[in-house]
């Protein structure tokens, strides 16, 4: 079974950094994508940014050009560095991997347990 463990949130003031990182243990014979999103109290999950194996990106507006995506040599780890936070960056990220376990099963989604990141004074 693949897990995803995500690690670096916290606590940080406005125009502060932070850097998320997902490692993705398990035995994956290919990793088609792996990315961020967030959930905010009350709203829905959204998108934070997805990178492929390919290495193509995608980021939700909000964050572009204060976010970066990228991903371990490996290509089971995603990082996510978040500078010039805001407060509206306050939410739980949750890291997300789409594999395959093998070329004759069907692609899996993945979920990381999320980890908080705050941005307050």
């Amino acid at each position: 079974q693949v897990q995803l463990v995500e690690s670096g949130g916290g606590l940080v003031q406005p125009g502060g950094s932070l850097g998320l990182s997902c490692v993705a243990s398990g035995r994956i014979f290919s990793m088609y994508a792996m990315g961020w999103y967030r959930q905010a109290p009350g709203k829905q999950r959204e998108l934070v940014a997805t990178m492929t194996g390919s290495g193509k990106t995608n980021y939700t507006d909000s964050v572009k050009g204060r976010f970066t995506i990228s991903r371990g040599n490996a290509k089971n780890t995603v990082y996510l560095q978040m500078n010039s936070l805001k407060p509206e960056d306050t939410a739980v990220y949750y890291c997300n991997a789409e594999y395959l376990l093998s070329p004759i099963l069907p692609e899996i989604t993945e979920w990381g347990q999320g980890i908080q990141v705050t941005v307050s004074s």
